[in-house]
């Protein structure tokens, strides 16, 4: 029988989720004045993660195909009784961890960011290194739950840890309005989250009153078949949580002081992950649990996503901090992946995940250069700057760089996703894609607005004229994300084929369930068997289906 501790010491996602909850306790141990020890201790166990998280999909791959679903825990006897370990059994609530092609690329990049952040963060932060490691160590543990919980109740649990040390980096790290901005962003998800919390426990209970017994299990809460007017309401909370997460338009407003407010390496975890927790929350859960209320909600939701483009682009134009702009470009970028997952479309799909990838990418990069700049000048407003590109070339560099990725100049990352996303949505939301189009070309406009302001021009200012260019620890932070730029925008297929396979079928029985009638009253149905098609590791099991019987 597979025991936590079995799974915590083994070649487990277990033990990626775990391990950097579990590092932050050797923090106690290193001498509390000593911050270069505490700094190569963080580098160190982020790059060890890093690698045991590349290693663990590289083992797992299949060549030639997509990555396949791959569980912890694997045993089920049959209808409530799914995979994994029982954690409060008397109400069904079991551990149950499992990656796919869809929560792969963005665990790795949840794996990626973390090094670079602690590069980043070594000069700009200048007090509590012990607390602001142990924050992004249990922040990482939260976002890498979420990511694989295959149960609700597990999953919302991973949900609220993130929430804490965001809350704590903001608050203790961020700038001189960091105590309203940390607030602000706790209330906002905190109320979105209780929400979801109550719709998690109307399935468990429905689910227990059909089949007699309790389960928060995802496959269990797939077979609930409910009337239109109840998926109606469980959909918006759920989908109220996730929006808030993107953030949609009007639910956005904690962003861009968060993002102000947050300090470098808050920023490039908000901006590169975070927020596509709530993306994330609709393509796993909201749409598959909800497809006929999804498909009502459709024409209300695009709406709200085309808002978000055009609102979020014409504002950042306006902006006169350089980090408030990307902060605002966020909004925009989010809004076409929400469009493309409104599209139900696979093509858009595609697109919408690769570019929950890209915008981590490129936006990333923004944060960490408007964050070495500000170290330079403490300052981001642009009427400080002007000329800068004759003083620090390779700063400038890097800047026009991260900028046109983002903007989405063909043969670098940002052209490909949007792409996807225009050509798939535009097969079913022609005249919403039209408009959104008109969003790319005011991304062009406000981050070439940016690049002007900042690079260009006369250089006016004499504090400038001393200003040092990107060091070697600056480089080595961003040339990892810039090869992805380039990589992915050259071979975009490379990262589409792994999740193919698990958008299809996902998208396929979407499809099939939105087509059938509502019943009036909550009934459940049989659910087709997950297949894993790779040979499983040793001490994981090949799952069982719901009815007992192995795959």
């Amino acid at each position: 029988m597979t025991t936590f501790l079995d799974l915590l010491l083994g070649d487990t996602l277990t033990r990626l989720v775990f391990l950097p909850a579990a590092a932050c306790l050797p923090l106690l141990l290193l001498p509390k004045g000593n911050a270069k020890a505490t700094k190569i201790y963080a580098l160190l166990i982020s790059l060890l993660e890093l690698g045991l998280g590349i290693a663990y999909v590289a083992a797992r791959w299949v060549p030639g195909g997509g990555f396949p679903l791959v569980r912890d825990v694997a045993q089920g006897t049959g209808v409530g009784n799914p995979p994994g370990l029982p954690w409060i059994g008397a109400y069904g609530i079991r551990y149950d961890l499992a990656i796919d092609g869809i929560s792969m690329p963005l665990a790795l990049l949840t794996l990626l960011l973390l090094p670079i952040v602690f590069l980043a963060s070594w000069k700009g932060i200048e007090k509590h290194w012990r607390s602001f490691t142990a924050a992004f160590l249990l922040l990482t543990t939260g976002i890498l739950g979420a990511l694989f919980a295959y149960d609700l109740f597990v999953f919302y649990m991973f949900w609220e840890v993130m929430l804490i040390p965001m809350y704590l980096i903001i608050g203790i790290w961020g700038g001189e309005r960091r105590v309203y901005a940390a607030v602000k962003f706790f209330l906002f998800t905190m109320a979105g989250s209780l929400l979801m919390l109550v719709a998690i426990l109307w399935l468990a209970f429905t689910y227990k009153g059909l089949a007699g017994v309790w389960s928060f299990a995802y496959q269990d809460l797939l077979r609930l078949d409910l009337p239109l007017d109840t998926q109606i309401w469980l959909f918006a909370a759920f989908a109220l949580a996730f929006a808030i997460k993107v953030p949609m338009f009007p639910v956005h407003t904690w962003l861009p002081d968060a993002h102000v407010e947050a300090p470098t390496g808050g920023s490039v975890i908000l901006a590169g992950i975070l927020l596509k927790l709530g993306t994330y929350g609709f393509l796993r859960f909201a749409l598959p649990l909800f497809p006929q209320a999804s498909e009502k909600a459709q024409p209300w939701l695009v709406g709200l996503a085309l808002i978000g483009i055009l609102y979020g682009a014409l504002v950042a134009w306006v902006q006169v901090d350089m980090k408030k702009l990307v902060a605002y470009s966020s909004i925009a970028h989010l809004g076409f992946v929400m469009l493309g997952l409104l599209a139900f479309d696979l093509v858009a799909w595609q697109g919408a995940l690769l570019q929950m990838v890209n915008h981590g990418i490129s936006t990333g990069a923004l944060f960490l250069l408007v964050g070495m700049l500000y170290d330079r000048r403490h300052t981001k407003k642009f009427d400080e700057f002007g000329g800068l590109a004759a003083v620090i070339p390779i700063f400038s560099f890097w800047l026009v760089f991260s900028t046109l990725a983002s903007v989405g100049l063909p043969a670098l990352n940002g052209f490909a996703g949007e792409f996807l996303i225009l050509l798939g949505s535009y097969r079913t939301l022609p005249w919403p894609t039209v408009a959104a189009t008109f969003g790319v070309v005011l991304a062009a406009v406000y981050l070439l607005k940016m690049l002007y302001l900042t690079l260009w021009g006369p250089l006016t200012k004499d504090e400038n004229k001393s200003l040092k260019d990107l060091s070697w620890r600056e480089m080595f932070a961003l040339l990892p994300l810039g090869v992805l730029m380039l990589w992915i925008g050259i071979a975009p297929g490379t990262f589409l084929a792994p999740s193919r396979p698990a958008l299809e079928s996902l998208l396929a029985e979407f499809h099939t369930r939105a087509a059938e009638t509502t019943p009036d009253e909550p009934t459940l149905r049989a659910l087709p068997a997950i297949a894993i098609d790779e040979p499983t590791p040793e001490g994981v099991e090949t799952p069982t289906s719901q009815d007992g019987e192995g795959r």
